[in-house]
């Protein structure tokens, strides 16, 4: 707590202590390991505890600095809930012999990696499909487990976990996405926040923002009023890794608002069509010359800037304060790794300036390009 009331504040140990000894007659011996201060000091450490106690409990009570269930129970008195894991989604590609079929359920996965420790990681098929006279069927499939770990690159599906007689390979054509941890604190209370400062009423601006929001693996969004004329809105949104969503995911946000236009079967008002559509990424490509210190590794160097101006760019993200790259930022991202003494020829984007961002627009990691 930043702010205690004054009987909790100052209330050590050692302060309760004296002012208990200081209750006791002048004329008795209170010395440490007398008789009074041996059985006053039991207490001493007990109501000291009960202050800590106390302290935990405001903690625990105020939106802004509780945690877990604690934030979840104020959350719920306001109808905000902590998102779920979502899984991650795709298609796969499988060849073999005509006519074989392929049920719901069937299991593939990545292959793991005993190099890296790296685990296998199982998807299913989410319906059933039939091998055509071509030998190629395509089928939609979802990770087992929720989370990020789902989101694999394109090719990583394939392994055949259960048995299909006729199956001569499988492979996921395009990375897979849309899976999403658990939303965390710092979200969920974002929203909270965002709910109680900036209420929703009549399919007002901030109602929009709501809805979107409350999709599961949402990470952020914008809203456009009038953006087609009179009674339109258009909903940009990013997912929670602060990229442009999937396809997917833009059409569970789309159904949650508005699946048909202005007939106020969703979220929205009758009489409002809204238009929901992923964000457009733009990526930040940067080039420089380092002078690193000895001993240093130009390939780590480079792992660690794109890590952190990875970061930067997800604080970037949708928000309200900051609509710019900026090119100083990115600079003293540079010297704020030990290994790099100094740096020469920083561009952005091919040039030397900040790079500026549209409505509906957020900036992604692009190309990072160092040389020595």
């Amino acid at each position: 707590m930043t702010a205690l009331p004054d009987y909790l504040q100052d209330q050590t140990e050692e302060a309760i202590m004296a002012r208990m000894l200081g209750r006791v007659p002048a004329d008795v011996d209170k010395s440490e390991g007398s008789f009074v201060w041996d059985a006053l000091a039991p207490s001493a450490y007990e109501l000291f505890n009960s202050v800590l106690w106390a302290q935990e409990v405001l903690r625990r009570g105020f939106a802004s600095t509780t945690f877990g269930a604690y934030l979840d129970l104020r959350c719920e008195e306001h109808g905000v809930t902590r998102r779920p894991a979502v899984k991650a989604t795709g298609t796969l590609q499988v060849t073999g012999k005509p006519g074989v079929k392929v049920v719901k359920g069937t299991r593939v996965a990545t292959a793991a990696d005993p190099i890296t420790n790296t685990p296998s990681i199982e998807f299913e098929t989410v319906g059933d499909v039939t091998v055509p006279e071509g030998g190629v069927a395509s089928v939609a499939i979802e990770a087992v487990e929720a989370g990020t770990s789902g989101n694999v690159a394109a090719g990583a599906v394939n392994v055949v976990v259960s048995t299909v007689p006729g199956i001569s390979a499988i492979l996921n054509p395009e990375a897979l996405s849309g899976g999403a941890a658990e939303e965390g604190d710092a979200s969920l209370l974002e929203r909270l926040m965002l709910k109680i400062r900036s209420p929703g009423t009549s399919g007002n601006k901030a109602d929009y923002l709501q809805w979107a929001l409350q999709v599961d693996g949402i990470g952020g969004a914008v809203v456009e009023p009038l953006w087609n004329g009179p009674g339109t809105v258009k909903v940009y949104v990013i997912d929670s890794d602060k990229r442009a969503p999937n396809a997917e995911l833009v059409r569970k946000v789309q159904n949650y608002i508005s699946p048909v236009d202005a007939m106020g079967e969703g979220k929205a008002p009758i009489g409002a069509a809204v238009t929901v559509t992923a964000a457009t990424e733009v990526p930040i490509a940067v080039s420089a010359q380092l002078t690193l210190r000895n001993g240093a590794g130009l390939a780590d160097v480079q792992a660690k800037f794109v890590s952190e101006l990875t970061d930067y760019l997800k604080q970037l993200a949708f928000t309200d304060t900051d609509t710019v790259v900026r090119y100083t930022r990115i600079a003293s991202l540079l010297l704020d790794i030990p290994e790099i003494v100094d740096f020469a020829d920083l561009t952005v984007n091919g040039g030397s300036g900040y790079v500026e961002l549209a409505l509906g627009e957020v900036a992604v990691i692009g190309t990072v390009s160092f040389h020595v």
